[in-house]
């Protein structure tokens, strides 16, 4: 049973959202302040903490470094505000994702299920397959089609990161920090563009790897290589 707290000062709001998310896997709490959401993460453990960012008694991005420096639980943010700062923000201080209001209750159900499918083993995934793609990080052996595709290790790096997050917003720095991780103080932005576009080519994945622009980059299942 996977546990979601759901943390929204709108309470007609959080009872929906509760319904469209709770079934016989999943179930939801709600409250509407961070004074109550602070007891209940100390005594309860949740797989996931949908945040609003303002709310009544705080910030939620505050609140989201709050929770970050206690636990890994993943956060998706909820903001009325699209504002690109705004959302380069909250992804920097480590949400896993963001919903801008009014959104569509469909596509906050798969945002959740991503980001709990992602952290269900809490490991990452070694083998990748969808359509045509066949991805073995493993045994370093990527396929488009019957097509063997030969990857660079950094290529490799980025690619795991953006097939274990579908459909998941990842920000420049964040792919930058986990990517390049030879302990270099600075890595030019170009080398991410860059090996975003040679992965693009190697795979055929115009439409699969998607700029999130003055953000990040995203991994789209949907269409096929």
């Amino acid at each position: 049973m996977k546990n979601i707290l759901i943390i929204e000062d709108d309470s007609a709001l959080t009872a929906g959202l509760c319904r469209a998310l709770a079934s016989d896997e999943c179930r939801c709490a709600g409250c509407p302040c961070l004074h109550e959401a602070r007891s209940l993460l100390k005594d309860n453990s949740y797989d996931l903490v949908v945040l609003d960012v303002n709310l009544p008694d705080g910030n939620g991005f505050d609140f989201l470094q709050e929770i970050k420096c206690v636990c890994s639980t993943p956060v998706i943010l909820l903001t009325a505000n699209d504002m690109e700062t705004d959302i380069v923000t909250g992804l920097e201080l480590g949400a896993e994702d963001y919903i801008t209001k009014p959104f569509s209750l469909a596509v906050l159900r798969a945002r959740v299920n991503a980001v709990l499918r992602r952290n269900l083993s809490g490991k990452s995934a070694s083998f990748f397959q969808m359509n045509s793609y066949l991805f073995d990080f493993d045994k370093m052996e990527f396929f488009c089609g019957d097509e063997k595709v030969e990857l660079s290790k950094t290529e490799q790096k980025l690619l795991r990161l953006l097939v274990e997050n579908p459909g998941i917003t990842l920000s420049r720095d964040r792919l930058i920090d986990s990517v390049w991780t030879d302990g270099a103080e600075y890595v030019d932005e170009n080398a991410l563009s860059v090996t975003i576009k040679r992965l693009r080519d190697k795979l055929n994945a115009q439409e699969n790897i998607k700029t999130v622009y003055g953000i990040g980059y995203i991994w789209k299942n949907e269409a096929d290589c």
